[in-house]
Parts: C-alpha cells; sequence; structure tokens
C-alpha cells in the first residue's frame, strides 16, 4: 500500500509536465526518421567548389606553416572525399545518381584541390605537380572535346 500510494502520487506530480514536454517538443520514440533510408541529396556545384576552396585553402596554410606537401594534400583530398560521402552519399549531381567509390573522390578531390591551390599559392606547390596537373588537365579537355 506504501508503494503504491508513492508512485501514485510521483505519477501525478511528473505525469502531465512529462507528457507535456514530449508533445511540445515532438518528441516520438516510435516513429524516428532512420538516417540510413533517407536518400542524401548529391553534391551541386556549388558543394563541389565550398569543399574544393576549403581543401585547397588547408594546403596552401599548411604547406606555408612547413608541413610536407604530400601529407597535407593526402589530409585536404580525404577530407573531401570523407564530406562527399558523409553529406551527399558519394554522389555528385553533374555524374548522374550513381554514388562514387571512396578511392575515386579521393582523386577527384586531389585533382580539383591541386587546381585551387595552383590559383591561390602557386608557390607553395611543387613544380613536378603543376607540370602533372596541367598534363592530366590537357588530356581531360580533349577527352571531352571528342
Amino acid at each position: 500500500m506504501f508503494i503504491n500510494l508513492k508512485s501514485k502520487r510521483i505519477f501525478n506530480i511528473l505525469g502531465f509536465p512529462l507528457f507535456l514536454y514530449l508533445n511540445l517538443f515532438d518528441i516520438n520514440i516510435i516513429n524516428k526518421e532512420i538516417k540510413a533510408e533517407k536518400r542524401l541529396p548529391a553534391a551541386t556545384e556549388k558543394d563541389l567548389f565550398l569543399y574544393r576552396q576549403m581543401g585547397a585553402s588547408y594546403l596552401c596554410i599548411a604547406t606555408k606553416a612547413e608541413v610536407d606537401f604530400n601529407k597535407s594534400l593526402g589530409i585536404a583530398s580525404a577530407t573531401f572525399a570523407n564530406v562527399l560521402t558523409g553529406k551527399h552519399g558519394g554522389r555528385i549531381k553533374e555524374l548522374g545518381k550513381k554514388e562514387i567509390e571512396g578511392k575515386r573522390l579521393f582523386n577527384i578531390g586531389t585533382f580539383q584541390i591541386v587546381g585551387s591551390a595552383i590559383n591561390i599559392c602557386s608557390e607553395n606547390i611543387p613544380k613536378d605537380v603543376k607540370k602533372d596537373y596541367e598534363k592530366r588537365f590537357k588530356q581531360l579537355i580533349k577527352g571531352n572535346k571528342k
């Protein structure tokens, strides 16, 4: 009897405020949306520009601070790939609905980041990397003209 009276009293004191709180703040335990089932939006050109510029900025700052170029570029490219995977499901709008694998995203990020970094801090980019970028860029342009 003692426990029953106390639990009834606690329920009366806390029941209504708890009910009100759950309803006002739309806390719903049963119908929670599962993120894995939700289709993430593909990255737009605006998104890619932002991620590319952030990677290039990181690369320029790190190389000015005398951090190894290859390590800096690897970290910037990995971040680029991880953001595209996490926020956009590895999809780029211009490339259609197909999800791009992590290694390819890493390579795309590397190419784009180096291109932007050449415009921002050309003096920090090794000459062999610049030459390789220009060669690959010309091949890409030739491939698109066909």
